[in-house]
């Protein structure tokens, strides 16, 4: 059977819980499909062999950091994936436009828009016959610049970046933008990590985290809250069951029991491999209430507090760290007073634990000299998410677990260079330093005033005050909350343009007038005036380190990103601020430049020579504190009274449960490699909601049958996706869990995370109804 018909093929969708370890023979298997449904196997091994590898390419897929360990196979399996889905040998050309209209696009699924291949040509679209057409690169970049130029204002244009774009790709696409003479950068971060950014600058001094690769083989704790590693960071499960290993303890706090998170099979251990063998990956395991953390952190902090006033009273050792205290913190007495001013009951109730569990963790926490604390989205797609991340950052001020061998604070990002865009200045609200350097460096007067972020972007488009959108990667009308009102905002533009690997619904649902231009992926020799040229990309232990591509690109017609983006400025800009085509060049030239303004990249080319790259440091990592008062601060928050919004209660309803959305262990992000999620048990279906057993029988429902599921919002709009299919599936009663993007029209726009504006995509408030017909919400 060829790849295409596969992908036209709809399998028998089935549900059986999965019984077998994260990893192993399926891990194996699935590698070895993905190679093979590349249509491109044999040129992939070489890709895929150089994953990851000093010389290599760097993983387009997690941010999760490399082992300094030299080995021949360095990928895991969603890795091998990412690469196999970019390398493939199938293309999305002129003829494959002329065949299709946007019409009939629109009907196909996401699945299937992403596995007809790589897009090859620059197109634009032809409203007469509602296709995309050929374009030159001259007229594209042209088109671009006839309307940014004809705009009343720059902020009337909105620049989105995907975490995927390289260092070199964010630096000169914020250039060309602040010259242009807007800080509107809505990004991918807005709608993952933008908490622990916010939360963490105002703790400790800097958003991003404090610990290295090496500090996790001297952690005597990890807690590992809200995160699934085994489907977004398959290679952080072999640190985690190697502490297990060594005595450490890992303690997990996630709702769903996912499997990577219990125990794993190493795909590279001949043994294990053999005799069917696999370690645990955690020591205890705790299922909170979603939104339940800060309740739990909350209990932990109060026990501590207990403990070491009962220390005192006693003459018996510290719980606390008063010297780390008395030097380095301020405002412990005002966090301590929070502590004593919340009760008992109220952490219970919230965290959905009992004391003993609460205790439980505590005491693992008390009993660690050395402790790492990770989280993920699980933690930042709440209403209250910078509150909970202060307070793990409380938790950690409290024994002086930063700046420390084997402890410190570890937020888990997600696309592979997401955090090395923000670096490179990718940032609605740009820091003061940032501005200063670049009008210093290029000798033109910056925007001062704050940008739009992702929701405020929809929201100006909404509105018609922002009328082109520019998207660096990404598929922006798939990743975004409340799907319509994202669909009608960009409809809304005069003109949307598209720079992209591969074919998405960000192409099909467009402006008035529509680009897609083409670029290369990770995986794509990048031969410029100068030669081959390497990129560069930062992961989440501030490890900067190139990657080579390593395959011929399908067409002549791809450019690279940074090409795409200097052939806009150029063509808006001219010469200004710098000659555009020179930088492109020579990527050593861009680099120069970063290293001109950027802190932490000075020698930025010659410290790239180093094997594996170089560390950027983390100031919070060596105890400096970089906020207003020089030190590292406690952040009194009140835990939440309610954690059901008031928009929702307004309504009067009694949600029927309430939902988080969540990756298959088939897909990265938006992008869907398949219709399985191994290890929940389901193949051939997306369309399901996982519930307790006992809710779907308390609704009136069985398993297995459908319903719609309606969101709860007092604003007057319904949200509603149809026909999902409900799974009797081991979830604390109450909860429900659904695969995204299906389930993005369900999060209302204004439903945002105080202080982020991150979408609440972790709690929804939702009821079910009878299934009415299936069908699309665009």
């Amino acid at each position: 059977m060829s790849t295409q018909h596969q992908a036209d093929q709809t399998p028998t969708p089935r549900y059986k819980p999965y019984r077998g370890a994260a990893g192993g023979w399926g891990a194996l298997r699935s590698v070895a499909q993905a190679w093979l449904g590349s249509n491109n196997a044999l040129k992939n091994i070489r890709a895929l062999l150089k994953t990851n590898q000093n010389g290599g390419l760097d993983c387009p897929g997690c941010a999760w950091g490399d082992s300094p360990e030299s080995g021949m196979v360095k990928f895991c399996e969603n890795g091998a994936k990412a690469v196999n889905w970019e390398a493939t040998k199938r293309r999305v050309d002129p003829a494959f436009f002329a065949r299709y209209s946007v019409s009939a696009l629109l009907e196909q699924s996401d699945y299937w828009l992403e596995y007809q291949g790589r897009l090859t040509h620059p197109m634009v679209y032809d409203a007469a016959s509602d296709r995309y057409q050929p374009i030159s690169w001259e007229g594209a970049f042209n088109l671009v610049a006839k309307h940014l130029l004809k705009l009343k204002s720059p902020d009337q244009a909105e620049f989105y970046t995907s975490g995927r774009a390289s260092n070199e790709a964010a630096y000169l696409y914020q250039l060309f933008v602040r010259a242009y003479g807007t800080n509107n950068f809505p990004d991918c971060s807005n709608m993952c990590h933008e908490a622990s950014g916010v939360a963490m600058a105002q703790s400790v001094g800097v958003g991003k985290g404090t610990v290295t690769f090496d500090d996790f083989e001297h952690a005597d704790a990890i807690f590992v809250w809200g995160q699934n590693p085994g489907t977004n960071h398959p290679r952080m499960l072999e640190p985690l069951r190697e502490a297990v290993k060594r005595g450490a303890q890992v303690i997990c706090i996630n709702p769903l029991k996912e499997r990577g998170l219990e125990r794993f099979q190493h795909p590279q251990n001949p043994i294990e491999m053999l005799t069917n063998g696999d370690r645990p990956t955690n020591t205890a395991y705790l299922r909170p209430a979603l939104g339940g953390d800060m309740a739990l952190m909350r209990g932990m902090a109060k026990f501590l507090l207990q403990w070491e006033r009962e220390a005192q009273a006693n003459d018996a050792p510290s719980v606390f760290d008063h010297d780390f205290l008395n030097e380095h913190t301020g405002g412990v007495l005002e966090y301590l007073a929070a502590i004593d001013a919340t009760s008992w009951e109220h952490i219970v109730e919230q965290s959905g634990l009992s004391l003993a569990d609460i205790e439980r963790a505590a005491q693992m926490y008390r009993s660690a000299e050395n402790v790492i604390m990770c989280w993920a989205m699980g933690i930042t797609q709440h209403r209250h998410s910078v509150p909970t991340i202060q307070e793990i950052a409380n938790l950690m001020l409290l024994r002086g677990n930063l700046g420390k061998p084997g402890a410190g604070l570890c937020p888990v990002r997600g696309h592979s260079n997401v955090q090395g865009d923000r670096t490179m200045g990718i940032n609605e609200r740009p820091p003061v330093a940032l501005l200063d350097a670049l009008e210093k460096r290029f000798k033109f007067k910056v925007p001062r005033h704050n940008g739009h972020n992702t929701v405020e972007a929809i929201h100006a488009m909404l509105k018609g005050e922002a009328k082109i959108f520019i998207g660096l990667g990404g598929n922006f009308a798939q990743a975004t909350p409340d799907s319509s009102r994202t669909a009608e905002a960009l409809r809304n533009c005069e003109l949307t343009v598209q720079i992209s690997t591969k074919l998405n619904r960000s192409h099909l649902i467009h402006g008035k007038e529509a680009l897609i231009l083409p670029c290369f992926g990770r995986t794509d020799i990048d031969l410029q005036v100068e030669g081959p040229q390497a990129v560069t990309v930062e992961d989440s232990f501030s490890m900067v380190h190139e990657s080579h591509g390593q395959l011929q690109p399908l067409s002549r017609q791809m450019r690279s990103e940074p090409a795409v983006i200097a052939g806009i400025a150029a063509a808006t800009l001219g010469a200004h601020p710098m000659d555009w085509n020179w930088l492109i060049a020579d990527y050593s030239r861009i680099r120069d430049l970063i290293a001109d303004t950027i802190p932490g990249f000075e020698d930025f080319n010659q410290r790239l020579e180093n094997p594996g790259g170089f560390y950027l440091g983390s100031s919070a990592g060596e105890r400096r504190w970089n906020t207003s008062s020089g030190r590292a601060n406690f952040k009194p928050n009140v835990l939440p009274a309610d954690l059901i919004h008031e928009s929702v209660r307004a309504t009067g309803q009694i949600p029927d449960l309430i939902m988080q959305s969540m990756r298959s262990h088939d897909q990265y992000n938006t992008t869907i490699y398949g219709l399985d999620d191994r290890y929940r048990g389901v193949k051939g279906q997306r369309d399901v909601l996982f519930v307790n057993e006992a809710d779907i029988i308390r609704l009136g429902f069985k398993p297995g049958q459908k319903a719609d599921i309606v969101s709860i919002w007092s604003d007057g709009r319904e949200r509603r996706v149809k026909g999902f299919t409900l799974l009797a599936f081991d979830i604390p009663a109450g909860q429900a869990a659904a695969y995204y993007p299906e389930v993005n029209p369900l999060v209302p726009l204004e439903s945002v995370g105080d202080g982020s504006h991150t979408p609440t995509s972790k709690f929804v408030a939702i009821r079910l109804e009878a299934a009415s017909e299936t069908g699309r919400i665009l």
